[in-house]
């Protein structure tokens, strides 16, 4: 091992910062896809996150960041470097009309906690698997809302000014699956976000939080890893009736299948690999543009969109 990697894996150790080694990304994806990471650190607040930046970048190290996996499709092969998994930066909270809430908290807590406080505004969001990092990055959305509309401020971590940064609402570019911190930004590292909601009927609330669940239980296949939908939708047209409608609905390349429940999402039928996954989104995309002439685009992000520029 190299004299470099030596000094990071002693200087993770005196910084306290949880960590693995050798750590299959399989089973850090709801995918359950994806080959073994060098290292795998474990933050537990903002000073450490901050803390692993400089030690990779002291140490030369390539550095990915991951909140719940379960918008990723990660590579079969293994990857050097060290990948920064936020699941313990999880904390929520609530002030009167504002939830606060870190990058590694899931959006279902938060709008647990909106419920429990009696605010609205966030049922639509109850059941998307993802983080508050990555749900805000992408503007994840459902059932006609977004992450974004409802948001007062996202802090950030810049990695070229090391310093950080608050946006307000106005500033996040938010649009359909994407923001600022999609398109200008990569490289600003979101910390957390806050969003200012309306007080509401606790009971209503929940029922609809409820409603969401069930309706999510009834139509996607969550029996099976997915990414949640594969496709953003094309103007104008719902991408899983097109892909319905050019009999793609049940079609598999290896152990990679288009569900046969909803064929807006592609499962893991137990020995998937990241290649049949991206074979399979390739021969929709074709099959879509044969038959429509429209280009469709993947919703679901990759391990280059996960990685850093320290």
């Amino acid at each position: 091992m190299p004299p470099k990697h030596n000094d990071f894996l002693n200087a993770l150790k005196q910084a306290q910062i949880s960590y693995e080694t050798g750590l299959s990304m399989a089973a850090k994806t709801t995918f359950r896809i994806g080959g073994k990471v060098q290292y795998a650190a474990f933050p537990s607040s903002r000073e450490e996150l901050l803390r692993l930046f400089d030690l990779c970048r002291e140490a030369d190290i390539p550095c990915a960041l991951v909140g719940n996996g379960s918008n990723l499709l990660w590579d079969d092969d293994d990857f050097l470097g060290c990948v920064i998994f936020l699941g313990n930066m999880k904390s929520v909270t609530v002030c009167d009309d504002t939830v606060c809430a870190e990058a590694g908290a899931r959006l279902s807590a938060v709008c647990t906690a909106a419920r429990d406080a009696g605010l609205s505004g966030l049922s639509f969001a109850y059941g998307i698997p993802g983080s508050v990092g990555g749900a805000v990055y992408m503007n994840a959305g459902a059932y006609d809302g977004e992450v974004g509309q409802n948001i007062q401020s996202v802090t950030c971590y810049d990695l070229f000014a090391r310093k950080t940064v608050t946006f307000p609402k106005a500033e996040c570019a938010f649009g359909y699956r994407t923001s600022v911190f999609a398109q200008k930004r990569k490289n600003a590292v979101i910390l957390g976000a806050e969003w200012k909601l309306a007080f509401g009927d606790r009971i209503q609330i929940r029922d609809e939080m409820e409603a969401y669940i069930a309706r999510r239980r009834e139509k996607q296949p969550l029996e099976y890893p997915n990414a949640g939908s594969a496709f953003k939708r094309y103007p104008g047209y719902f991408t899983a009736k097109l892909i319905d409608e050019a009999g793609l609905k049940g079609y598999s390349i290896g152990g990679a299948q288009v569900s046969e429940k909803h064929a807006g999402f592609i499962i893991n039928r137990g020995d998937a690999t990241a290649n049949d996954v991206r074979a399979l989104l390739s021969e929709i995309e074709q099959r879509i543009e044969a038959r429509y002439g429209i280009q469709i685009e993947p919703e679901i992000r990759t391990r280059e969109d996960c990685l850093l520029t320290l």
